[in-house]
This record gives structure tokens, sequence and C-alpha cells, in this order.
């Protein structure tokens, strides 16, 4: 496992958690709106990434202060071994937050039979139609779809999400998303961020906090529950 950053403190990445976020390098999608780069590009990637016996004497030091973690990326389930790092957080106490494109379901589904993850975030990234444009680059969409369809049987806590980016998103195509993932427990609309870090920034542009709720409100005959965030 490659991880190469840790935030010491959030109390964003976890929702109503004080947490800490780590961050695994690499990931099998291209999505142009990440703010994410040198986590994603190989060529960006930094080398040496953190060693997990540090990361884990981090975490015994903030045992007791800290209620979670938070795993992000990149996309953390290319790693194989992440199960066995996911036990030694939860050894130490630590509630865990997964995030996830939706890729590996077989891993997906692993840890969350085995009780190792208590919540998980997935990337919705537009209309099944539109996926591959969206994030770059060809994907086996039956992976996607398991994933999808085993988060929503409710098994794990979870939320599905979707960051939202003028000429790639439509009302119609967020409209397609919503109906593809229907019933969900909660969804967000994220406001698309300029991080100065993106993947490919050309042409990039936010929808403005009135667009943002609008495209909520278009999405909620099927998913009542969506919210927008980061407006």
């Amino acid at each position: 496992m490659k991880i190469s950053g840790i935030q010491k403190l959030t109390l964003l990445d976890y929702p109503g958690t004080v947490a800490c976020t780590l961050f695994t390098s690499g990931c099998n999608f291209r999505c142009p709106f990440c703010h994410n780069a040198m986590l994603v590009l190989p060529e960006q990637i930094e080398e040496p990434t953190i060693e997990t016996e540090e990361v884990l004497s981090f975490l015994k030091k903030r045992v007791g202060v800290l209620d979670g973690v938070a795993i992000t990326g990149g996309e953390p389930l290319l790693y194989a071994d992440m199960p066995e790092f996911l036990e030694q957080i939860k050894e130490l106490g630590f509630k865990i937050k997964l995030d996830t494109n939706g890729s590996n379901p077989k891993l997906l589904k692993k840890i969350v039979e085995a009780g190792l993850v208590d919540r998980v975030a997935m990337d919705i990234k537009n209309a099944p139609s539109l996926y591959e444009m969206t994030i770059g680059c060809k994907t086996d969409m039956a992976a996607i779809e398991e994933s999808k369809d085993f988060l929503l049987s409710g098994v794990v806590d979870y939320e599905f999400r979707t960051t939202v980016v003028k000429g790639i998103h439509t009302r119609e195509s967020l409209t397609e998303a919503a109906k593809w993932i229907s019933g969900a427990r909660e969804y967000y609309l994220q406001q698309f961020k300029d991080s100065g870090n993106l993947i490919n920034p050309e042409k990039l542009m936010a929808f403005d906090k009135e667009q943002m709720h609008e495209l909520a409100d278009a999405v909620k005959e099927y998913v009542p529950s969506v919210c927008v965030r980061g407006v």
C-alpha cells in the first residue's frame, strides 16, 4: 500500500466525526476535474510514501483525541492489502470511513462484510451513459453497478456523491444519475472547486450556488434526500 499524505485533523471528511484523513496514491480513473492530480498521475506522485508503521504510530498517539479515520485517494481499493491495514486501525478503536469510485466491488464487499469500515462514500461520476467520458478512460460499468447496488442494499452506512462541473454535467445527466441510484439514503451534489492541482483544468467551471440548488431540486424525484455540498 502507498500512503502519500496525512491530514491530522478534519471535521469535514468524516461527517459528524473528529477524524484524520489518509491519502492513498494511484487511481484507475482520470477524471479531468479531480483535485488530487498529484495522487493520481504517475509522473506527479511523490516518493517515498509514508510507511504504514508510521501511520499506525501516529494513530496510536491520537487514541482518545480522534474518533475516526477517513481514507481517500486516489483510489484506496487498488490495494489488495487494504483489509489488513483497516484491521490494524480498527484494533485501535477508530471508526473508519472509506472513499471509493466503486470499481472494485469484490474488495469493497470483503471489507464491509468483515466489519472493517463504518461508512462508505462512493462517487457517482455521472449518468451511466456518460461515465467513460466523465472519468477520462474505459471502465467496467458492471463493476460500478455491482458496488452501487451493494451499497443500496443498506449493509453499511453510506453516501453517494457527484462533483458537478459545467460542460460535463447537465440537469438531464444528473437526473439520469439520480434515477440510477433511486432510493439512495444519502446523495450529495458537490460544487466543483479548482484546487490548482487538477488533472485537466481546461475550460472547467463551477455551477453557482443558485444553479446547484436548482440541480438538486431536479433530482429529488428519484433521491429525495439529495443535498448540496460545498457552496
